[in-house]
């Protein structure tokens, strides 16, 4: 039997605050600093940004599964579909993409425009499901507090807000950390200040009841790597946001 217990960490907070590019950095230096331990990469985001950033070209998602189990059942051939339910673990281990020392799965975007109340759903199973075949699953969560809300984050170890230095981001964060206290049973939580453009006002930021555990500054290369589609392995390794996401995680104890 299986003893591994993962280190589940989730990032969330609003949009537009690089929440996935530092998702990113914590796969590559969970990767460079705990050589050996088996890493899952989650993007459990609908607009589709993480595969990008760790350099994943994705063929097949957890919604592609989801979408074939109910066309079996809606053709009236419920006996397969039960099949495939059945055999889900094995097909979604199929779905992974499997490079540079950790595991890739995206959670796909519905065809349907509005709700993903059932791709998260199965999401939510798919995290309990796998968590005991990893050390570390990284899960980068949609803008807001969606996920959050419908308890796809459910059983957490480390939940990390991330916000910039505006009110508007710190706001979000106080709110997602209000609703993950009812709904989300985490370990640990912390937050980082990403893409400081002042320092100086780094002193009245702060986050109701959250350890900030990092302020990391602009990063010109890494706003260089994204406009040209390069991946966060391509960071220098004297990069700002190398060095602040793993000040975070060691103050969070994941390093």
């Amino acid at each position: 039997m299986n003893e591994r217990k993962a280190k589940i960490i989730a990032l969330a907070g609003k949009g537009g605050v690089g929440k996935t590019s530092l998702a990113a950095t914590i796969v590559r230096v969970l990767t460079e600093d705990r050589p050996g331990c088996r890493v899952l990469a989650i993007d459990a985001d609908p607009a589709v940004g993480l595969s990008t950033a760790l350099g994943v070209t994705v063929t097949s998602t957890l919604d592609d599964i989801r979408r074939a189990v109910i066309k079996s059942a809606e053709d009236g051939r419920p006996r397969e579909a039960i099949e495939m339910l059945n055999e889900s673990r094995f097909r979604i281990f199929d779905t992974m993409v499997e490079t540079n020392g950790f595991s890739f799965l995206a959670i796909g975007r519905p065809e349907n425009e509005g709700c993903y109340c059932s791709v998260n759903a199965y999401l939510k199973e798919v995290v309990g499901m796998l968590a005991g075949d990893f050390d570390f699953v990284v899960i980068d969560g949609e803008a807001g507090i969606e996920q959050i809300q419908r308890r796809v984050m459910e059983k957490v170890s480390h939940l990390i807000l991330i916000s910039d230095q505006s009110r508007k981001g710190t706001h979000v964060a106080e709110t997602i950390k209000e609703v993950a206290d009812e709904l989300v049973m985490y370990e640990h939580i912390g937050a980082i200040i990403n893409r400081v453009t002042n320092p100086e006002l780094n002193q009245y930021i702060s986050i109701k009841e959250v350890e900030i555990l990092a302020f990391i500054p602009a990063d010109e290369q890494q706003a260089a790597n994204d406009i040209q589609g390069k991946s966060v392995f391509d960071l220098p390794e004297d990069s700002k946001v190398l060095y602040g996401v793993r000040e975070a995680l060691r103050k969070i104890e994941i390093l």
